[in-house]
């Protein structure tokens, strides 16, 4: 099997314009926030095949701070306070949230609770039979996670492949107490039975849509935009 194809915003023509298959029709889909283009390469040439143009503001600056309230309150009530409790984000903006969310619950509480996260990113390996197959990168959590209540967060819950593949790193790492996943947004189409114990907010979405979450941290603006494939 051949190696994945790897690729960042910077590189993606370059790795695509090397890679000699002629005989294979290769796809690569990168995320520009959460899937903002898609190309695919063909014997070498690459071309757009999709574009997004935004459809709607599901959520400003100020309702994702409020959210984040809500739901770090929610956290404690859950889990009773700070005992055992550890947050984990998923990389890229599940980390700046669960940041947050330690902060919120710091504030609330008066002392610190755990916060780590998990290193996640996407190849396409066999498009027409895999589609988006998230893989682990190697590190550590960040503190032991070993008996504890854990928080896994993320920014969106879609098909629930990336949830699969963090709780397999996980518990690579130690085996909690419990798991509980908290996203910003949970925009269905499931291909796994996951679901969310924490959720800043349901959007009904057809899969010609996007939802792209914008963290200051991250992107240098905050926002959350449904986005239509055209």
């Amino acid at each position: 099997m051949p190696a994945p194809l790897r690729l960042t915003s910077q590189t993606w023509s370059t790795r695509v314009e090397n890679r000699r298959q002629p005989e294979l029709q290769v796809a690569a889909s990168f995320l520009l926030g959460r899937g903002i283009l898609v190309m695919t390469a063909k014997k070498n040439a690459v071309r757009e095949v999709a574009a997004l143009h935004q459809k709607a503001l599901l959520m400003s600056a100020s309702e994702i701070d409020r959210t984040l309230v809500r739901l770090a309150h929610e956290i404690l009530e859950k889990n009773g306070g700070l005992t055992r409790l550890g947050l984990v984000g998923i990389r890229r903006r599940g980390v700046p949230l669960a940041e947050r969310l330690g902060k919120i619950i710091q504030k609330v509480e008066k002392r610190p609770v755990p916060v780590g996260k998990l290193d996640i990113t996407f190849y396409r390996d066999d498009l027409s039979t895999l589609g988006p197959k998230p893989v682990v990168q190697p590190g550590q959590v960040g503190f032991p996670i070993e008996g504890k209540n854990i928080v896994l967060i993320d920014d969106v819950l879609y098909t629930g492949r990336t949830i699969r593949a963090a709780l397999d790193a996980l518990f690579s790492h130690g085996r909690p107490s419990i798991v509980q996943l908290l996203v910003l947004i949970d925009r269905g189409h499931r291909e796994l039975p996951i679901e969310a114990t924490f959720v800043g907010r349901t959007v009904q979405t057809t899969n010609n849509e996007v939802i792209e979450v914008k963290m200051i941290e991250i992107d240098g603006t905050e926002k959350v935009l449904l986005m239509e494939r055209t």
